[in-house]
């Protein structure tokens, strides 16, 4: 039975909008490999999935902002040796600062973090996506990959990179029958805003975002929503 059951990867899996996703792709009866970087988060939200879902979730923590913790999780996916329905990039990292004024490195950290990881992920598990004839990868992209932010340069830049892979990615997709699209969140309430004076009314659910994942993958397979954009009912912050 666990062998005809489909697979989701999620990295950045333990918490947010991630661990959201996870929960809706369990629900649809997903088997699931998962990644984030806190290694005892991820082992809690591993139990929860199989209590509350009877699903099966493998877990591999990982640095995934460098190569090395890349290749080791797809090392380890392939050793399960099972087909990829479903990808979902989701790990990143949101760092405050002017291009010109932020730390040394910082652009570096948050490049490696939010666009090589989802590179060489994808790239490494290509293999096992193709042989699928549904396959779907999601990028975890942002509003911040259409619209710049004043003090988050970097982070825009990367977004904005990410968003530009997605479309390359679709490209090269299509003869394969495989699905990509770029999910583009505005503000949505995770431990980014964590101290922030705002009411929640402010903020979308991070249950919203992954909602949204859930359609477009369950979409008819003739159709691909290429890019998912929204925002809170008040608009950007």
């Amino acid at each position: 039975m666990d062998n005809i059951k489909r697979i989701a990867v999620i990295t950045g899996a333990s918490r947010g909008i991630g661990l959201a996703i996870a929960e809706g792709f369990a629900s649809k009866g997903f088997d699931l490999i998962l990644s984030a970087r806190n290694s005892q988060l991820l082992g809690e939200v591993s139990e929860r999935l199989k209590s509350h879902f009877s699903t099966n979730v493998w877990v591999m923590p990982a640095d995934l902002s460098q190569e090395v913790g890349c290749n080791e999780f797809v090392a380890f996916i392939k050793s399960l040796n099972r087909k990829i329905d479903v990808l979902v990039n989701n790990a990143g990292v949101f760092l405050p600062g002017t291009l010109m004024e932020e730390p040394e490195g910082q652009m570096d950290f948050q490049m490696r973090t939010n666009l090589f990881s989802a590179y060489y992920i994808t790239r490494g598990l290509w293999s096992l996506i193709k042989t699928n004839e549904r396959a779907h990868v999601f990028n975890m992209c942002s509003i911040a990959s259409i619209l710049a932010y004043e003090a988050g340069g970097g982070y825009a830049v990367t977004k904005h990179a990410l968003l530009g892979f997605s479309k390359s990615l679709r490209k090269e997709g299509i003869p394969l029958g495989i699905r990509v699209s770029a999910v583009m969140p505005g503000a949505t309430l995770t431990d980014s805003w964590a101290g922030v004076d705002l009411p929640e009314s402010r903020f979308m659910r991070a249950d919203d975002v992954a909602e949204s994942v859930m359609m477009a993958w369950e979409i008819n397979e003739r159709t691909v929503m290429e890019e998912i954009i929204i925002r809170p009912v008040e608009g950007d912050l």
